[in-house]
């Protein structure tokens, strides 16, 4: 049989795959009348999809009339061909979704110090069910100050960061995860250890070298520094306990950090009813950032656990 020279483009768009959707669900249905209620389009719209298919393929694809429906042998031909490239396009629709929702690569978190010992775990079971959905996920943590955090976020080294909630930025999302305690502590060998220390005055306690943050405080904690002999300082919360732990300083710790040594009797605190504060922790992401499929799945058990 003489073939007639094809009038299909050489590239196929949107337009000709509804046509040749189309064309397969009358096929399917027996007629246009049956289509009609499959495809949700009228009659006269059919036929006009049909019409245009055949004008694109220069051939009869089937017959239509009083006489009924019937489908010509080249019409089997480019119905059989249809079902290949449909089928063909839903196999890389299906693969590349698996491609997409396959939880595979680096995920970077910034974290700040000792947090690890805090009751609510909040970033240990989530990292934990986390591993368990996408097992072959690497997992980078960095232990930094809270302003490198918040710069590495926003620069899109780091997926993520924990960060006490100091200020807020206009570039970053906020979760907010806890708030930690802080109280003063005292070393075993030092003098405040084994006084009653129910109540003490700021003018007695500015007598004994205190140990201060360098890092950046709120308002609140700032208050409570400024009552201390600040003759010490460190970058972070494990420094402050190495030097309570020499008898020679006193210092605020968080309460779950400070747990271990407060129980051999290692530290005490110092007026816990009155020498304290709160420091709110929350995780954040930057609010330009892309879709990040791992960083999502981290978020949702975050939110899960918090």
């Amino acid at each position: 049989m003489k073939r007639n020279k094809t009038l299909l483009p050489r590239q196929l768009g949107d337009a000709h795959i509804r046509l040749l959707r189309i064309y397969k669900v009358v096929i399917e249905s027996g007629g246009f009348a049956a289509a009609e209620v499959e495809l949700n389009i009228s009659r006269p719209a059919i036929s006009l999809a049909i019409t245009e298919l055949e004008s694109l393929l220069n051939m009869k694809l089937c017959h239509r009339g009083r006489s009924g429906f019937s489908i010509t042998e080249q019409g089997e031909e480019v119905y059989q061909s249809a079902l290949q490239l449909l089928g063909s396009i839903e196999n890389f629709r299906a693969q590349m979704n698996a491609i997409n929702t396959d939880l595979v690569g680096e995920f970077n978190i910034g974290i700040t110090d000792n947090l690890v010992t805090s009751e609510q775990m909040l970033i240990t079971r989530s990292l934990s069910a986390l591993k368990h959905r996408a097992p072959d996920v690497v997992i980078n943590i960095r232990m930094i100050p809270p302003n490198d955090i918040e710069a590495a976020v926003l620069n899109g080294k780091l997926h993520i960061g924990v960060v006490p909630e100091l200020r807020t930025l206009p570039g970053l999302n906020y979760l907010p995860l806890y708030k930690e305690q802080s109280l003063l502590y005292c070393g075993e060998q030092h003098a405040l250890f084994k006084q009653e220390l129910d109540a003490i005055s700021d003018e007695a306690l500015a007598q004994y070298d205190a140990v201060v943050p360098s890092y950046p405080q709120s308002t609140e904690i700032k208050q409570q520094q400024k009552k201390l002999k600040a003759t010490a300082t460190s970058t972070d919360r494990e420094g402050i306990a190495f030097l309570i732990l020499t008898g020679r300083f006193i210092g605020f710790l968080p309460t779950h950090f400070a747990q271990r040594w407060l129980v051999q009797d290692n530290i005490r605190t110092i007026e816990a009813h009155g020498r304290y504060f709160h420091t709110n922790f929350s995780a954040i992401t930057s609010k330009g950032a892309r879709s990040h499929l791992i960083l999502d799945a981290y978020m949702e058990e975050l939110k899960k656990n918090s």
